[in-house]
């Protein structure tokens, strides 16, 4: 029996209860559905993935400042199977297109989906033990590219993960990775003094490797919507359409990743960007103004090795993802005896923006709340804790401002967009605080506090940004949104017309339903916070990484929203590393104090979370219900100072 409706909800009563294999009414797939599958190494087709633990012995607790396994604990890599907000988005997710969990375990229980836990799509197969520690060693250090220049991983037909014919170009992203077998350790080095087989991998000097999991696409609106979730719609035969037809004809097997389904494209930005193949060495070359922050940083890490800014071996070192996140220190990477002491050990540093999801993490594990990977010790709370304070220190060195006149000036210091990474719930702002001559406040613009809401029958206040819609207030973010076309297509699949796409964010009202969306005129859009249904970026002007390439980001459908932001560069031409905006002070105001404000998540964000599960997924039912309590009893998580300066 074939079954092909969105919404199991639609579905009779006793049809509910043979597809789901229980006679609970539950919510979720048995069955990977062909709109979710991807390329790369399939599950049960290599040994498995051992536990970091196993790693720990030589790697961790002998110097902080170098050991891999210490620092990579406390990171979001290693929290990614018990992110309790990864938890509570792929609750919605699975309601709204059952199966689509599989797409984000992949991610972010890549041993669990190895193993083949990954079904039911619920997460309710995972280990609740094994599967917490999110992106393990073994999972990198196995890595291989999948056009297979270098090494050899498994990929088998239809699975491969590349683009075949002479000459393959790799697929890189959405967790289509490709994992060589046995238990050889790949890794940088040619020489290593250590118990175990290791062999040298330039794929692990190359940004190309971090793709794998940091350009996310969703394969199945790729797929299956009018536009393929993207400004450019896929060539016809390259893709489905068909709720259903096989893998084989899927947009995911016919296409590289950062061709459909726009959700991330971190690696995209990158590879778009002027410092994807720019020397650490040249750095004095660089714009005055990027001779700071984390390029400097790098820098002068990189020059410890005695090489000008080079590898200790010689190779070049590029503005890579690794010189970012993983950056050079000296001394041993491992507490093996003859263990080399090198002058350019990557830490496993592995860190981003997100300064606040730790701390949700360490409440709800006291209160067995995680839905796995409980049963942190105090060596693991006090990682997170070091991980965070990482974190803050680099949100300190992603950004510059510069003011003139009336006018300041944001400057990207990082090889993306600022910001990058999941674009949902996340947004930065400038908070301006004029003043009189007598230090008098005069007016506040982006400023973040205090507003009452109604949720239900509770009522009480939520911090947040005040002044959304303030045209004093520059606010970058992405919005996100589903477009008039795809909600019809989805209805007709079976999608509950009543679904609701946002809330107001004071009383919880729904302001918009799929249904709604529907019955508007064609090429109308609403925004979503809905991850596997959105096929829209309606708007993004978050700030370009230093001379991206228009023609480049075109294609890998990264532009700014509209692309006319940033110097409006057009075919041939490079965007602006910088955004100018226009400041209005108030009348009798002579000081301002200007910061760059960053926040992890938003009240808007944990609202939706919260109020969208309808707990149809009964293993999922309560995810956003304890990630909002725990948001609430943690602080509500405030924004960060980047960096200041005065007007």
């Amino acid at each position: 029996m074939e079954y092909t409706l969105m919404s199991m909800r639609a579905l009779p009563p006793l049809l509910l209860l043979v597809l789901s294999g229980s006679a609970t009414a539950a919510f979720f797939a048995l069955t990977v559905p062909t709109e979710v599958q991807q390329p790369g190494t399939q599950p049960l087709e290599v040994l498995a993935i051992e536990t970091s633990d196993n790693c720990m012995g030589c790697h961790g607790y002998y110097d902080l400042e170098t050991e891999p396994y210490r620092i990579w604990n406390g990171s979001m890599m290693s929290q990614a199977g018990r992110d309790p907000l990864f938890w509570a988005a792929m609750a919605i997710a699975e309601q709204d297109f059952e199966g689509s969990g599989d797409l984000c375990i992949r991610c972010h229980s890549p041993s669990g989906w190895l193993e083949d836990r990954s079904t039911p799509t619920d997460g309710s197969g995972l280990d609740p033990v094994l599967d917490g520690d999110g992106v393990e060693c073994m999972l990198c250090h196995r890595l291989t590219n999948p056009d297979g220049s270098e090494h050899n991983g498994v990929q088998n037909s239809p699975f491969i993960a590349n683009t075949g014919g002479p000459n393959p170009e790799a697929h890189l992203g959405s967790g289509q990775y490709v994992l060589a077998d046995g238990i050889d350790r790949y890794g940088p080095y040619g020489s290593a003094a250590a118990p175990h087989p290791t062999v040298q991998s330039n794929f692990h000097r190359s940004s190309d490797m971090c793709a794998t999991c940091h350009d996310v696409s969703n394969p199945l609106v790729g797929d299956l919507a009018h536009n393929n979730g993207t400004e450019n719609p896929l060539a016809p035969g390259t893709f489905s359409g068909v709720l259903g037809d096989p893998v084989t004809t899927k947009a995911a097997f016919l296409n590289k990743p950062h061709g459909y389904g726009v959700v991330e494209r971190t690696s995209s930005e990158h590879a778009s960007s002027g410092l994807i193949d720019f020397p650490v060495s040249n750095f004095a070359n660089l714009p005055i103004e990027l001779q700071a922050g984390i390029l400097e940083e790098i820098y002068t890490a990189s020059i410890v090795a005695q090489t000008g800014g080079d590898y200790e071996d010689g190779t070049t070192r590029n503005y890579s993802c690794q010189s970012c996140h993983m950056r050079p220190v000296e001394g041993l990477g491992s507490s093996y005896p003859g263990a080399p002491i090198r002058l350019d050990v990557p830490t496993h540093d592995l860190t981003g923006g997100n300064t606040r999801i730790g701390d949700l993490i360490i409440d709800m594990d006291a209160r067995g709340e995680l839905v796995i990977g409980g049963g942190l010790d105090r060596k693991d709370r006090s990682a997170i804790g070091f991980a965070q304070d990482r974190a803050r220190r680099m949100l300190e060195s992603a950004a510059s401002l510069e003011v003139v006149g009336n006018t300041v000036k944001v400057y990207n210091l990082t090889g993306h967009k600022l910001f990058t990474g999941y674009p949902e719930g996340r947004r930065m702002w400038l908070n301006m605080k004029w003043y009189d001559a007598s230090g008098n406040l005069v007016r506040e613009d982006g400023a973040y506090g205090g507003i009452p809401v109604t949720i239900g029958s509770r009522s009480g206040v939520v911090e947040t940004l005040i002044d959304l819609h303030n045209p004093n207030t520059r606010v970058y973010e992405v919005e996100p949104g589903i477009t008039q076309e795809w909600a019809t297509q989805l209805i007709a699949m079976g999608a509950d017309p009543a679904t609701p796409l946002m809330f107001d964010r004071t009383n919880g009202v729904v302001m918009e339903t799929l249904g709604g969306l529907s019955a508007m005129a064609p090429g109308s859009v609403e925004p979503s916070f809905h991850f596997s249904l959105n096929n829209k970026v309606i708007s993004d002007n978050r700030i370009p990484p230093y001379r991206m390439n228009f023609d480049s980001a075109s294609e890998r459908n990264c532009l700014p929203m509209p692309s006319s932001l940033y110097g409006n560069p057009g075919t041939g031409g490079e965007y602006e590393h910088w955004d100018e905006f226009v400041m209005n002070p108030p009348a009798g105001a002579v000081t301002a104090d200007i910061s760059l404000m960053y926040q992890t998540v938003s009240w808007e964000y944990m609202q939706f979370l919260f109020l969208a599960n309808d707990g149809s997924v009964p293993f999922l039912a309560d995810t956003g219900r304890n990630l909002i309590k725990s948001w609430n009893r943690t602080g509500q998580a405030p924004p960060e100072t980047m960096v200041t300066t005065t007007w």
